[in-house]
């Protein structure tokens, strides 16, 4: 994967893991900077936990390095000690852990083979950790030179828990250009629609009830008779999607609300929306918010995690507490509004394309990994650029 040695003591391997190539908003970050990195300062190379998910067809040259049951048992002890052999035959100069799992299985293997630069990530609050999780996890970063976070709230709850000014970086999620194009909706108009029409959308994964989908519905439910041309979509799915559909029956929405299911064309479904909403009770820093305001769709967000790093509330969008009438205020604010709604989403496009472009923040990374060699008086040889070696 990452480039031989030449035996002159140079090396220009960065080395990324991942868990999964499961469709998820760390795998996706994952796969659009391997892709990317691919093409500038380094050989990449890429390993993962278990060589399984939708987005592994992005990036098919990814080896894994499987633990088995635990990462404590024999067996990944094995793995790491395989793991560790590759990285050195490779000749990497960096290794880079993209979330929990990773960190855990590279960050040790990474230092028992003498690579020059570990960097972990914590792309997450670590609310949603069992305090074992998050301890284990800050122990491991104490090997690492650097630790990324993905916003700054993430950094903050390592600061708070121990680790290092100096270790921690953010680097925000990267947003390709694709997400700032003109896309045609992916849910036309009905053709009864009549003037005032909108859509209040919310894109997330039904797998966890953290993402709050029962507090976007009950919300819904609050402005349905009061604006009869809004229709509602939860777009996304899950093993959580049959209760909310039972839910959304319960309350009385019918066919207000729809459910499209997990879709690969996002950009088209935000085209079809008015508002995007993000009910959930812990996040870092959003994919769905940042595309959603990249297409310049206004955005609602709960004031958790790194939410108001993105959304300026009254400027971009609204930031809301964790309560249905607080969102449903929100919500109808700008369905009476039009012009506020463009407005807010003008904004926002602007926004989100002046800081988080994938040029920008690819740049941080090179950046970062090229100090860090630098630092460590690590020598260098050019990279065979544009593919995975």
């Amino acid at each position: 994967m990452s480039k031989l040695d030449n035996g002159k003591g140079h090396a220009s391997g960065l080395f990324l893991m991942v868990n999964t190539l499961e469709r998820g908003g760390t795998e996706r970050q994952f796969v659009t900077l391997a892709n990317a990195l691919a093409g500038g300062e380094f050989d990449v190379g890429l390993g993962c936990l278990r060589r399984e998910g939708e987005f592994l067809a992005s990036v098919p040259e990814i080896l894994e390095f499987a633990p088995g049951g635990s990462l404590f048992m024999p067996r990944s002890m094995r793995t790491r000690l395989a793991l560790a052999q590759h990285l050195r035959m490779r000749g990497t100069a960096v290794a880079h852990a993209f979330d929990f799992y990773a960190n855990l299985m590279l960050i040790p293997a990474a230092r028992l083979a003498r690579t020059p630069v570990v960097i972990g990530s914590h792309r997450q609050l670590g609310d949603l950790q069992t305090r074992i999780q998050f301890r284990v996890q800050n122990l491991i970063f104490k090997m690492c030179d650097r630790v990324v976070c993905n916003s700054r709230a993430a950094a903050s709850r390592l600061r708070q828990a121990g680790v290092g000014e100096s270790k921690l970086l953010v680097i925000p999620n990267a947003v390709g250009d694709e997400a700032f194009a003109q896309a045609a909706p992916a849910l036309p108009p009905p053709s009864n629609a009549q003037q005032g029409f909108a859509r209040v959308g919310m894109i997330a994964r039904m797998n966890d009830p953290s993402k709050n989908h029962r507090m976007f519905l009950r919300a819904a439910a609050r402005l349905a008779n009061r604006f009869e041309r809004v229709e509602f979509v939860l777009v996304g799915d899950g093993p959580l999607r049959p209760g909310l559909e039972v839910f959304a029956a319960e309350l009385g929405l019918g066919e207000r609300v729809r459910f499209p299911g997990d879709r690969h064309d996002i950009p088209a479904i935000l085209a079809s929306l008015d508002i995007s909403v993000s009910a959930s009770s812990s996040e870092s820093l959003s994919n769905a918010i940042l595309e959603s305001m990249a297409a310049g769709v206004p955005v609602i967000a709960t004031n958790v995690g790194g939410n108001p790093e993105l959304v300026r509330d009254g400027e971009t969008g609204f930031l809301v507490q964790l309560d249905e009438e607080a969102l449903a205020q929100a919500m109808a604010r700008f369905l009476a509004d039009p012009e506020l709604r463009k407005e807010c989403g003008r904004r926002a496009k602007a926004f989100v394309s002046s800081h988080y472009r994938l040029a920008s923040v690819l740049e941080c990374y090179e950046q970062m990994y090229l100090s860090l060699l630098s630092e460590k008086s690590v020598p260098r040889e050019p990279a065979k650029a544009g593919s995975f070696v």
